[in-house]
């Protein structure tokens, strides 16, 4: 017998989210990893908020929604609103009831101050890799760095003379001819980001207005154990590479593999007087380089120039997934936090594939 197609909504729900969830679905592993980091980090938000006044929307729920945002590539926070109102497995995942109201997107903006003055991103980020350490997942002994660009939310045409007092109308800029000028940072800054920097990639690419993330790996599994952005210079690589290390706290001896940016005599330097052996790729295009035969004779030399590639699969996810290839904040600080939640939430993805590839 035909079903008849009758519009009836029901006035009550008996079920609850969670039941409505498959116990095999991929997210609640992951779930449950994020609720143990935030409960970790209570105290830390009991400290940033007023005892007295409104109740303010959780923070943990918050940080839940930007998670995400960043796994399934939402590109606006207003848009992951929006999904908040009527996706099922969204609301799940916030801690969200049926029948609870929907923050305004402005929330986050709101809010992200508040985060940001407190280094919540990165405290979160940690709390991540420690579960990655109780687990045995990490590598203590060898380790890869690696930089890459992220495009700025800016346009070419507001890098302009720092004493350029021409005012463009609002909401664009004027048109631009840049053939035969000589840009640079000490002379120009862009009106909308100053922050960002032109930058190019090599030799006939273009140059674009840009920061610098970078990324510290472990060798065993490929999780990410320190993230950092810098504005776009020929040596930031290199000194952030130097500052993730020194935030390293380590006894024994470690390894570092780097591609050939980082062969330089200042860098082997460096990491020699933090007891850390550059595993460096040479570069001898007419030049001498820093590494010599004490290094590449070693078997772990060669095994490092080749699992250092993987991180280029953390930049990947990054860029393509978490939506980092061009950022939508402005500011050193708040491009930070974005990349150190969208690695945390990589990291969170990975240590659930590696639980199940331990399990199969």
């Amino acid at each position: 017998m035909r079903g008849e197609d009758i519009h009836q909504e029901g006035l009550f729900s008996y079920l609850s989210p969670e039941t409505r969830i498959p116990k095999k679905h991929p997210l609640r592993p992951v779930r449950k990893m994020v609720d143990l980091a935030l409960s970790s980090m209570s105290s830390k938000f009991r400290a940033i908020y007023a005892t007295t006044g409104r109740p303010s929307i959780p923070p943990e729920k918050l940080l839940r929604a930007l998670l995400l945002q960043i796994f399934y590539s939402i590109r606006s926070e207003r848009l992951l609103v929006e999904q908040l109102e009527y996706n099922l497995l969204f609301r799940w995942f916030v801690g969200l009831s049926m029948d609870e109201g929907i923050w305004d997107h402005s929330t986050f903006s709101k809010n992200r101050d508040r985060l940001l003055e407190s280094d919540v991103a990165r405290t979160f980020f940690h709390q991540i890799l420690d579960q990655a350490n109780e687990r045995g997942l990490t590598s203590d002994e060898h380790f890869s760095v690696d930089g890459t660009l992220i495009e700025a939310w800016a346009s070419a045409k507001s890098y302009r003379p720092k004493d350029d007092d021409d005012a463009s109308p609002p909401g664009r800029n004027s048109e631009r001819d840049f053939r035969g000028d000589k840009r640079c940072k000490d002379t120009h800054a862009s009106t909308s980001d100053p922050d960002a920097m032109l930058f190019r990639k090599g030799k006939g690419k273009e140059a674009k207005l840009s920061y610098m993330g970078h990324m510290l790996m472990e060798n065993r599994n490929g999780l990410v154990v320190d993230a950092e952005v810098t504005q776009a210079t020929g040596t930031g690589e290199r000194e952030a590479a130097v500052s993730m290390l020194q935030r390293m706290v380590t006894a024994a001896r470690i390894t570092i593999g780097a591609d050939k940016g980082y062969d330089t005599a200042d860098f082997v330097q460096d990491c020699r007087g933090l007891n850390v052996v550059p595993h460096v790729a040479q570069n001898t295009s007419n030049r001498r380089s820093a590494i010599d035969g004490r290094t590449t004779r070693h078997a772990g030399y060669i095994v490092s120039q080749r699992v250092r590639k993987r991180i280029e699969e953390g930049f990947g996810w990054a860029k393509q997934v978490g939506s980092l290839r061009k950022t939508k904040f402005r500011g050193v600080d708040r491009i930070r936090f974005q990349m150190q939640l969208t690695f945390a939430a990589y990291n969170l993805v990975r240590m659930r594939n590696l639980s199940e590839e331990s399990v199969g």
